[in-house]
């Protein structure tokens, strides 16, 4: 059963003055309605849910109790008066201990805010508004909407705490043990909850350097060192700001360019095709700006061929015309909404081609997201209206053009506007679902989607448990998903002779119900950092035939019947052999070693190799009787291949 999201116009006609200011124990009660709020007097909320980290002066707090299980919309758009740039926060839990449940900034038109979310009966939600933006009075409304059953196939989330965390804005691996973290930056610090291996997570804040620009607009993770951590990209309203992470991963250097940049979507990605990762910033008033990497740590400013003028919002760099290099497309709005599409012809050498492909739309569009949504082997993409116009569904024919599908697919009917759109498969049947707009809607497999409102609202996504199912942080909690009987495979690739991340690389899996792609990318939708491990759903099929990695540098591995429901590390170069897997036991102990490790599972007389966090052969052996000697190996994390007789094994380690 398909769901509408009844369009953002007043409900209900009740029209009070709330003062809603104070604090969270003095929140003004409200019902469903609309409501005045005078300027800003109150105290801010310290708990940020939405838009950059910074604490404001003051703020005006609401209360509301569900009476029913229902979806509501709180937002500062109310048709027929002006817009105003506000911040919105919603919480769960007591005034002593808050929790972060919903929040918006500038999804609306004009900036205003809005968000929609599930309520439960009984439960109370304490909606803050603060003066980030302006401390000048506006008027929001509180609006319901009838819940229909979710779409087939629909999963459940349940949300934990994030111990520490303020207002979260990536999920990916930060300490390079193969696990989605939950990642916090700041202004002195960033704060890292790291994934733990029997569960929950581990709160480290890292202090670094006062940052010249805060990730206000959007945060990147990407290895652009390649010593084996992740470094950060901090976009701000004025900069870029790097904090490259020492040889531990334990420490960050800042290293922040001078040029004003109103940053707003930023990535990582080797854009002239050396092997070394640069870095990309959409400018919102002037041409975007990318840094290129030399290959000694040094990188440079530079500015236009990939868009020349101003508007630019969410980059993403995909492979569309499937030869081999990855394109970058802009969804823009502003002095010059028209959106951009750059084809990638060879290192450095783009062209546009937005314009005869009808991608060159002018409606307001921060975000797109790219997927093959019907598995025929091409990216099609989703441009999401974040307040103007319409949203549109392209399907890409394979000859280098696109086709306008929006009209049946869902989307079409689907009123919901949001800055941030962004495309994984949360239930694992196969086929890619799009998030945003206070729903995910799940792919039909036929360019057609189903809406389920009472999924959490956009944020950094990532496997937070590691149960194979994808999961999502709102704020400064954790929405784990619930799962189902799915099956599913998560691929980690390493990069060796090209960027260690795979940045760029197309992975591809065939099981019975056909072949699925994914590229790795770093940043996508507007604001947050997803993961950068490529994960699959193969519904009820019971084995994949095969993994196949495409990887930036022209080598191709490709791994036979690899075991599902788990995880397979790729280390360039390491399959291109054709080398198979199979599902024998086999297991490493102790994880940490300390001078020997014990393998069970592996063939007499094997070769053992065994790989660095930089993807770099630092051991090459025989299996004699199940140990590997690794005294010689310093403290981190490795990677152990093991080749023999028809069956290839790997496993990650640490070394103590």
């Amino acid at each position: 059963m398909k769901k509408l999201l009844l369009p953002l116009v007043l409900i209900a006609t009740l029209h009070l003055s709330a003062l809603g200011q104070g604090t969270c124990a003095t929140a003004t009660a409200i019902t469903i309605g609309q409501y005045s709020v005078p300027p800003l007097t109150g105290a801010s909320p310290s708990l940020i849910c939405a838009g950059a980290a910074t604490v404001a002066a003051t703020g005006a707090w609401y209360e509301f109790t569900a009476a029913e299980d229902t979806s509501v919309t709180v937002t500062s758009h109310v048709v027929g008066l002006p817009d105003v740039d506000t911040r919105m926060h919603v919480y769960v839990g007591t005034c002593a201990g808050l929790t972060c449940y919903a929040g918006d900034d500038d999804s609306g038109p004009g900036f205003s805010s809005i968000s929609s979310f599930h309520v439960t009966a009984g439960t109370t939600y304490y909606i803050a508004w603060d003066s980030y933006w302006t401390a000048n009075g506006f008027t929001f409304a509180i609006q319901e909407y009838d819940i229909p059953d979710p779409p087939q196939g629909a999963v459940n989330f349940d949300g934990t705490p994030l111990p520490g965390a303020g207002y979260v804005m990536g999920a990916v691996d930060m300490n390079n043990d193969g696990l989605d973290d939950a990642v916090t930056p700041g202004y002195t610090s960033v704060v890292m909850n790291y994934q733990l291996t029997a569960g929950g997570f581990s709160t480290t804040p890292i202090a670094h350097s006062a940052a010249a620009n805060t990730a206000s607009w959007s945060f990147a993770v990407g290895d652009i060192d390649d010593n084996g951590y992740n470094d950060m990209l901090y976009g701000g309203g004025s900069g870029a700001t790097f904090m490259i992470a020492n040889s531990t991963g334990t420490g960050f250097t800042q290293n922040t360019f001078p040029q004003y940049i109103f940053c707003q979507r930023t990535n990582f990605v080797d854009v002239n095709q050396d092997g070394h990762l640069d870095a990309f910033s959409c400018h919102d008033v002037d041409a975007n700006v990318y840094f290129m990497n030399d290959g000694n740590n040094n990188l440079s400013f530079t500015q236009g061929i990939l868009g020349q003028t101003c508007g630019n919002y969410g980059s993403v760099w995909t492979d569309y015309d499937n030869n081999g290099r990855v394109d970058l497309f802009v969804a823009k709005c502003g002095c010059d909404p028209v959106d951009l599409l750059m084809r990638n012809n060879s290192s450095m050498n783009f062209t546009s081609v937005a314009g005869p492909l009808g991608l060159a739309d002018g409606h307001q569009s921060w975000s797109s997201a790219w997927a093959d949504y019907d598995n025929d082997g091409h990216m099609d993409g989703f441009i999401g209206s974040s307040g103007g116009g319409a949203h549109k569904l392209l399907h890409n024919n394979g000859d280098g053009t696109f086709t306008n599908v929006t009209p049946g697919s869902g989307m079409d009917t689907w009123n919901g506007s949001s800055i941030e759109w962004s495309c994984q498969d949360f239930n694992n049947d196969g086929y890619v679902d799009i998030i945003g707009a206070g729903a995910i809607h799940y792919n039909n497999g036929d360019m057609t989607f189903g809406h389920d409102p009472t999924a959490p609202y956009n944020g950094p996504i990532g496997d937070l448990n590691n149960d194979g199912f994808l999961d999502i942080v709102n704020g400064s909690t954790a929405m784990l998903s619930q799962g189902n009987d799915n099956n599913w495979i998560k691929i980690i690739p390493v990069g060796t002779t090209g960027n260690r991340n795979g940045i760029g690389a197309r992975v591809k899996i065939t099981s019975a119900m056909g072949t699925q792609i994914r590229d790795i990318k770093s940043g996508d939708g507007f604001e947050y950092m997803s993961t950068m491990f490529a994960y699959f759903g193969i519904g009820t099929d019971t084995e994949i035939e095969e993994v196949v990695i495409e990887w930036p540098s022209g080598v191709v591995d490709q791994v036979e019947n690899p075991a599902i429901n788990s995880t397979l590390t790729i280390t360039e170069g390491v399959f291109t052999s054709v080398l198979g897997t199979t599902e024998a036991p086999f297991s490493v102990y102790p994880n940490p070693a300390n001078d020997v490790l014990t393998m069970t599972g592996a063939s007499p007389n094997s070769t053992v190799n065994i790989f660095d966090a930089t993807g770099k052969l630092v051991l090459n052996t025989t299996n004699l009787a199940g140990r590997v000697e690794v005294a010689s190996l310093v403290p981190g994390v490795y990677q152990l291949v093991v080749i023999g007789e028809g069956a290839t094994h790997q496993v990650r380690f640490t070394k103590q």
